[in-house]
């Protein structure tokens, strides 16, 4: 049955995307500041973090489930098929280095789905997986990699120093934050900075904020709560007070009896004009093209973070949208610079911290006693 949009999808074309001419110059620079903060962090810690996303809060198991009943529209890629697919979820924080969870700033989802087919992209051609790397706003911090990597440097600079001043510092800026969203608004460059409200983020919505390729077409992805559990922590206070990994304590008391589900989406790309594809700081209008479930995630109750899980998943994995399948290929500026740019981080990872990365055939390859 076809699907009814109005607008209708745009199809996919190889030519949709523009690379800048200074693009690999960019792409130098961005690693050069993310192997800063790496360094930093390593210095400090004597472990090798992630350069962003370093502190989880969960890492978990589940599965995906395809419905066999799809429009041909959202028929695509690996959701074409029906099906049952294990997968891993990792929940973090933006910053690189490990802060007190007071220092409020933006969450974050990866999810790396397993078993699935299709012609693969360059640098995971062995795998059988698909990530979908996202964070809890619709639209990245900075249009292009170029911008990025200028609003990186002043970031790296401050990375693992004066925690106490950026406890005060988040304070404020939530509070700047709840006055202009008590008018109706959001500020992106006040929750980046750790304006990020005080909340459960098993009840936030995730967003891929950079499209991609959808077999036919070109979406964003999304991935928001479903189940009641979940969506009844949607905007829930934390309390923090007192605790430094309050955020992760909340998740593992949620998973020690609880499980959850979420609603895997994607929105369509109807309007060239206010869908750019370059240009990853504009959020697609979704009363124009409504993010439509295409898959369900479902996550039994776990033990959500331990050292075993930190070992297996925060070492020995790597998520970037680059592990997938052709069809659902990473797009724009900011997405082509995460190919190169994740791939020596997570070299960086592996060397120092003296394991192998490599991606899973089977939940089972994570060596957890507790995997479901």
């Amino acid at each position: 049955m076809p699907l009814s949009l109005h607008p209708a999808p745009i199809p996919y074309d190889d030519r949709l995307e523009e690379i800048d001419p200074d693009e690999e110059k960019t792409v130098e620079d961005l690693i050069r500041t993310l192997t800063e903060i790496n360094q930093t962090t390593l210095r400090h810690e004597g472990h090798a973090n992630r350069s962003v996303h370093a502190k989880s809060h969960a890492l978990l198991t589940g599965e995906m489930i395809v419905p066999d009943d799809l429009p041909r529209e959202l028929a695509q890629g690996i959701f074409a098929r029906a099906g049952r697919y294990p997968l891993v979820m990792r929940l973090s924080t933006v910053p690189g280095d490990i802060l007190d969870d007071n220092v409020s700033t933006p969450r974050g989802m990866a999810v790396k789905i397993l078993n699935v087919d299709g012609e693969r992209l360059p640098d995971s051609r062995d795998a059988a997986t698909q990530d979908f790397v996202m964070v809890n706003s619709p639209a990245f911090n900075a249009s292009t990699a170029k911008k990025f990597a200028a609003r990186l440097k002043p970031i790296a600079a401050t990375t693992d120093r004066a925690e106490g001043a950026k406890k005060a510092l988040s304070a404020i800026l939530r509070g700047a934050e709840r006055v202009i969203e008590a008018f109706g608004g959001k500020s992106a460059t006040l929750l980046t900075l750790g304006g990020q409200p005080e909340t459960n983020p098993l009840g936030d919505t995730y967003y891929s904020q950079a499209p991609l390729r959808f077999g036919d077409y070109v979406v964003k992805v999304s991935v928001a709560p479903h189940s009641p559990n979940l969506t009844a922590l949607t905007d829930a206070a934390v309390d923090l007070s007192g605790r430094p990994n309050g955020l992760r304590d909340a998740m593992i008391e949620h998973f020690a009896t609880q499980g959850g589900e979420w609603d895997l989406r994607v929105q369509f790309r109807t309007d060239p004009q206010s869908m750019p594809i370059e240009d990853a700081s504009v959020a697609w209008p979704e009363e124009t093209s409504p993010y439509l479930d295409v898959a369900r995630i479902v996550v039994s109750p776990q033990s959500a973070w331990d050292q075993e899980r930190h070992a297996a998943i925060d070492d020995r994995l790597a998520f970037s949208p680059w592990h997938g399948v052709t069809a659902h290929r990473p797009l724009g500026s900011v997405m082509r610079a995460r190919r190169w740019a994740y791939l020596d981080m997570a070299k960086f990872r592996a060397h120092h911290n003296g394991v192998a990365i490599k991606e899973p055939g089977a939940l089972e390859d994570l060596g957890l006693q507790t995997a479901r």
